[in-house]
C-alpha cells in the first residue's frame, strides 16, 4: 500500500515513527510546518514533540502557512515549546500566551514570510515538517489539502520530515500548481494571467536526499467551524449583491464580476454563499482558502473556477466534496500562498477582495487584529495583501459585538491594520458605504449613517460634528477619540 504513496523506493527506508522524527528537532531550531487554515497540517510529529518536551524541554521558532488544526498550537503552547510563532494563529491558548508576553508572535502578511526566508532576513530553516498525499518517483512531494508555505519550507530547509497521510485522497494529485518566484532583483514576472493559469509543477521539486524521515498517518483535517448564515450576515450579503448589481448596471462590471477573494470565517463565507441568489454567472475565485461556499457556488452553477492555497470545509461539505472529487478537480488549483497572495497577481487580475474587520472608524481605517488596540486576536493574515492591491477592497463586519455592548463602528480605531487609503467599501447589516473618491469628511458621513448601529449612530454623529468644529481634513477630538474603548474597559459597554 505504501508503494502507491511513496513511489521512490529508496525512500521507504526513511519510514519511521513520529517519536523518532520528533527526536531530530532540538532546542533553538527554526521549524517550518505545513498547515493553512486547519488544512494540510502536520498531525503526528507535533504531538510527538509535545511528548518529547515532557522529559527533554526545548523551545523552537515555529513558522507555518497560517492556522493549524487538531489543537496543535494549544498543545505546543502548553508544553512550553513555542518561543516564537509566525505568521498567523487562531488558537485561544496560544493567543493568551502571546498577550501575556510568553510567546513572541510576529504578525505578518501571508505573502511575505517565504520572501524573508529566501532573502535570509529570516532563518535558516532547520527542518520542514510537511504533510503530503504522496512522494513521486523523482522524490517530489505531492501536498495534501493545502500548500501554504510548505513548498518553500521544503525547498529552503536543511532537512525535511514528511508526513504521508493515508486519509488524504490520492485524487488530490494534479490539483497543485507549485511555482516559485525567481530571485530578486532580476525576478521575471509571475506568469499567472488568469485564475486557471497553471505555471508550475503538480508537486514540490526537492532533492530527495534532504528527506530525513517519513512518518505515516491516517487522520483527516480538522473540520471548519464556520457557522450557518444568520439574519445579519444575510443582510450583509444582500447589501453587497445590490452593490454589485449597481456596478453592473453602470457598466463597471459584468455579470461575471471580477475574480473573488474572501477571507476565512462565518461572515465572509456567508457573503460568498449569498452570491448564489444573485444574477451573477461564470464567477471565478482567486483567493486563499476554499470554504463551503465555494462548492455551494460550484453546485449552483455559478462558479466556473477557483484558485487558492487550501481547502477548508465543514464535515458535511468535506464528505460531499471528496466523495465526488472528480466533479470539481478540473476546476480547482492550489498554489503556494506567496502566489495566491502575491500583490503582482492580485493587481493584474483585478481581484475583488472581501475581508472581515474587528472594527472600523468613521474615516474607514480598519482594525483586524487587536482588541482595544493591544490584545492580539488572530493576525492580519492575507487581508493586507488583497486590500492594498484589489480592484475593489471590501470590508464586512456586524455593527455590534458582545450583545450590543460594543460598537464595531468607532470614532478612531486604536490599532490600524488597513488604512483608509486601502479601503473602498464597508458593509454591515445596516447598509453599505461606498467610499471611493471621497474626502475624509464625506466618508465619515456615509459610514456613520449607513453602517453604524442605531444605538450608537447619534453619539457618532455628535462626535463627528464637534470634531468638524475644530477643523482639519480628518477632524478628530484627540481627547475623546478612544473614550469609547476606555469606557468599555471600565464599565463593560461603550454606551
Amino acid at each position: 500500500m505504501l508503494g502507491h504513496r511513496i513511489r521512490r523506493k529508496s525512500l521507504l527506508d526513511k519510514v519511521t515513527t513520529p517519536e523518532a522524527a520528533a527526536s531530530l528537532i532540538k532546542d533553538g531550531m527554526i521549524i517550518g510546518m505545513s498547515g493553512f487554515t486547519r488544512a494540510g497540517d502536520a498531525k503526528a510529529v507535533p504531538i510527538a514533540m509535545v511528548e518529547k518536551a515532557k522529559s527533554d524541554p526545548f523551545k523552537i521558532t515555529l513558522i507555518t502557512g497560517a492556522s493549524l488544526g487538531h489543537d496543535i498550537d494549544r498543545m505546543l503552547t502548553e508544553a512550553g515549546i513555542l518561543a516564537r510563532r509566525m505568521p498567523f494563529q487562531v488558537d485561544r491558548t496560544l493567543r493568551a500566551a502571546i498577550n501575556r508576553g510568553e510567546v513572541m508572535f510576529i504578525d505578518q502578511h501571508l505573502s511575505e514570510t517565504v520572501e524573508h526566508l529566501r532573502s535570509h532576513q529570516l532563518g535558516p530553516l532547520d527542518y520542514a515538517v510537511v504533510e503530503a498525499a504522496a512522494i513521486t518517483e523523482d522524490g517530489g512531494i505531492v501536498p495534501s489539502t493545502s500548500i501554504g508555505n510548505s513548498a518553500s519550507f521544503a525547498i529552503l530547509a536543511k532537512k525535511i520530515i514528511v508526513e504521508i497521510n493515508l486519509s488524504q485522497p490520492l485524487a488530490l494529485e494534479g490539483v497543485h500548481d507549485v511555482y516559485i518566484p525567481t530571485k530578486r532583483p532580476t525576478r521575471v514576472p509571475i506568469p499567472v494571467v488568469a485564475c486557471d493559469s497553471r505555471v508550475g509543477f503538480p508537486y514540490v521539486p526537492i532533492d530527495p536526499d534532504k528527506i530525513a524521515a517519513i512518518v505515516v498517518t491516517n487522520e483527516k483535517d480538522s473540520f471548519s467551524t464556520v457557522e450557518a448564515p444568520d439574519a445579519e450576515t444575510q443582510a450583509i450579503a444582500a447589501h453587497l449583491i445590490h452593490f454589485f448589481e449597481r456596478e453592473v448596471a453602470i457598466g463597471r462590471l459584468d455579470l461575471s464580476l471580477q475574480p473573488l477573494q474572501a477571507g476565512i470565517g462565518t461572515i465572509a463565507n456567508s457573503v460568498l454563499a449569498g452570491l448564489a441568489d444573485g444574477p451573477f454567472r461564470d464567477l471565478r475565485m482567486y483567493s486563499e482558502v476554499l470554504q463551503d461556499s465555494t462548492f455551494d457556488l460550484f453546485d449552483a452553477g455559478k462558479l466556473s473556477f477557483a484558485s487558492a492555497s487550501s481547502i477548508t470545509l465543514s464535515a458535511a461539505c468535506s464528505d460531499r466534496v471528496f466523495n465526488q472529487f472528480h466533479k470539481y478537480k478540473d476546476r480547482l488549483v492550489l498554489r503556494p500562498q506567496e502566489i495566491s497572495n502575491h500583490p503582482e497577481v492580485i493587481r493584474r487580475l483585478g481581484v475583488i477582495g472581501i475581508n472581515t474587520a474587528l472594527e472600523v472608524d468613521i474615516y474607514g481605517n480598519i482594525n483586524s487584529t487587536h482588541v482595544n488596540g493591544t490584545h492580539m486576536m488572530n493576525g492580519i493574515g492575507g487581508s493586507g495583501d488583497f486590500a492594498r492591491n484589489a480592484y475593489l477592497s471590501i470590508f464586512v463586519t456586524k455593527s455590534l459585538a458582545k450583545g450590543g455592548r460594543i460598537s464595531s463602528v468607532v470614532p478612531m480605531v486604536p490599532h490600524v491594520d488597513h488604512t483608509e487609503h486601502d479601503v473602498d467599501v464597508i458593509v454591515t447589516e445596516n447598509g453599505l458605504a461606498d467610499l471611493r473618491e471621497l474626502a475624509p469628511r464625506e466618508r465619515a458621513g456615509l459610514i456613520v449613517t449607513h453602517c453604524a448601529h442605531p444605538d450608537y449612530r447619534e453619539a457618532l454623529l455628535d462626535y463627528f460634528q464637534r470634531a468638524m468644529a475644530r477643523g482639519g481634513n480628518t477632524p478628530h477630538l484627540l481627547g475623546e477619540a478612544f473614550s469609547w474603548h476606555m469606557r468599555q474597559q471600565a464599565t463593560g459597554t461603550m454606551k
